[in-house]
């Protein structure tokens, strides 16, 4: 964990108020809930891979809040840690996750033909589409606490599976260290290569240690299909193309997920799962489904109107920047996606995004006319 006291055992000699965060200029879903008393309580537990509170909260101390995007704050280091700190890691989903209690059950539907619609956003507005989750690999550590060989040993893994994908779903695997100067370009190029993570929030909690060692990138030869492995999450998974077909993208993702997921239990090896939580995944807000089904939308009116982030909100999606998190818009183009990941099913999510993206859309064409968009007004979702 770099910068972090987090392993230091000594710090037990302290009372637990001298080693409690000064959370005051704080604007997190962890800096919302954790509490001196909780500290106290949980401060000397750790899940048996040893990971620690002050493991769990790390980001959410380094970096007080976000200009765009209301953070979590908190991170997990291995799948029991939703269960060893779930005083704290319950709250914080239920905060996130719109009031999902630790009695909800997660649903979960990746069979394509039950989305309605999707394939025919008007694609002189629509600039591009992609539907992306992440997994874990039961049995390792995530990413924020992984040792060099777990990290390895997953990487292995993961080539070994994606390798046996068939059809127009065969692909090539990129290991960042092994990556040949025109073939890094040429991903960039593509917008697919992530690079050594330079947002404050994963370098706080642990994520980019021994890069590029265990990580690379896998994607079909189409290149509409595509796994980082080892960035944020054991896996991410990203279906993609130019457009406003989000159908077709979404058939892709739920094609191939299923048999990613079927290849890696041929090798005895499961996703992390359960009941409550769905797919778990390094960060609480990526629970249950994990998914985020977005497109590159131009709005340059609708973005001015004073009653775009209300929209969004009825909507339940959210905006951000064509480059990722810690970016604006450029020339009224937005990354707008579904603001849930759990408490809704995968093609719950995507439909969301298909209904909402059509209506600004077509708030967007009145606005372009000189005409209201009164009567369009959402309610809320």
């Amino acid at each position: 964990m770099p910068f972090g006291n987090t392993h230091n055992k000594l710090k037990l000699k302290y009372p637990a108020e001298e080693e409690y965060p000064d959370l005051s200029q704080h604007n997190n879903h962890m800096a919302k809930v954790l509490t001196p008393e909780m500290y106290a309580n949980l401060r000397d537990k750790e899940t048996s891979s040893g990971f620690t509170l002050d493991d769990v909260i790390q980001t959410g101390v380094d970096n007080p809040g976000h200009p765009f995007i209301m953070t979590v704050g908190c991170v997990a280091g291995d799948e029991e840690t939703y269960e060893v700190f779930k005083d704290l890691l319950d709250p914080v989903i239920e905060d996130r996750h719109g009031g999902y209690k630790p009695s909800d059950k997660h649903k979960t539907d990746l069979n394509p033909e039950n989305l309605q619609g999707g394939d025919n956003l008007d694609q002189n507005y629509v600039l591009s589409s992609r539907v992306r989750t992440g997994r874990s690999i039961r049995g390792f550590c995530l990413p924020p606490h992984c040792s060099r060989g777990e990290r390895r040993a997953i990487e292995n893994l993961s080539i070994e599976c994606l390798d046996a994908l068939e059809g127009d779903l065969k692909g090539k695997y990129y290991a960042l260290k092994n990556m040949l100067e025109e073939e890094q370009q040429q991903l960039i190029d593509d917008h697919f290569l992530f690079d050594k993570p330079v947002s404050p929030l994963l370098l706080a909690s642990g994520m980019a240690r021994d890069w590029p060692d265990g990580r690379g990138i896998w994607h079909n030869d189409n290149k509409t299909f595509l796994v980082w492995v080892n960035e944020e999450d054991h896996l991410r998974v990203i279906s993609m193309q130019k457009g406003g077909n989000i159908r077709e993208v979404f058939n892709r993702f739920c094609t191939g997920l299923t048999k990613i997921e079927a290849l890696f239990k041929e090798r005895s090896h499961e996703f992390m799962w359960n009941e409550h939580l769905g797919y778990v995944l390094t960060c609480p807000s990526n629970l249950g489904t994990g998914l985020r089904a977005g497109v590159h939308v131009k709005l340059p009116n609708l973005s001015k109107h004073d009653k775009f982030g209300e929209i969004l909100q009825k909507l339940r999606l959210q905006k951000r920047g064509t480059g990722g998190v810690d970016t604006a818009a450029v020339g009224g183009v937005f990354d707008i996606s579904n603001a849930d990941r759990l408490g809704f099913s995968e093609v719950e999510l995507v439909q969301m995004v298909v209904d909402g993206i059509k209506l600004l859309v077509d708030m967007e064409k009145r606005l372009e006319a000189g005409d209201s968009i009164d009567d369009l007004m959402p309610e809320q979702k």
